[in-house]
């Protein structure tokens, strides 16, 4: 079996091209895993919306589910927290729906928000094809506000 030399053996302007290769593979390695697509996701995605119409999506569900609405702040214990991310087409219609961060203890809080979206349709036109993300703020009484226009939480 034969035996490498010692890196410290070798010299200096071969050592430092060793490290430099080295270095620029992990460079490499660690751009490559930064993708902003992650796997299995389709990098057609619609472009997120700007700020002025995720506020006029949220103020849609909440004209539209006034009654579901938690008054004031939010209590300091949440039934369910989620994060939805909603494709809304040119025309308004429900594109797709997929969950950043599903309460998973609660998959039937999953299916009443997912529903609401759904018959929430039509929403505000926007310019096209676009995305926002918005956190669902679910108390135990099934009575909701979103973070984009929430009162605020409670203090235990």
């Amino acid at each position: 079996m034969k035996t490498l030399p010692s890196p410290l053996a070798m010299p200096l302007p071969v050592r430092r091209r060793e490290w430099l290769a080295l270095a620029a593979a992990t460079g490499a390695a660690l751009v490559a895993g930064c993708s902003s697509t992650p796997s299995g996701v389709s990098s057609r995605q619609a472009p997120a919306a700007d700020a002025a119409y995720k506020r006029a999506a949220a103020g849609h569900l909440y004209r539209r589910y006034a009654d579901r609405i938690y008054p004031g702040r939010l209590p300091p214990m949440l039934y369910a927290i989620g994060v939805l991310e909603t494709v809304i087409e040119g025309n308004g219609r429900v594109g797709s729906l997929r969950w950043l961060r599903a309460p998973s203890h609660a998959p039937e809080v999953v299916a009443q928000i997912e529903r609401l979206v759904r018959d929430a349709a039509p929403f505000p036109a926007p310019p096209g094809r676009t995305s926002y993300i918005d956190t669902w703020l679910w108390d135990q009484s099934g009575r909701f506000q979103l973070d984009t226009l929430t009162e605020g939480q409670q203090q235990l």
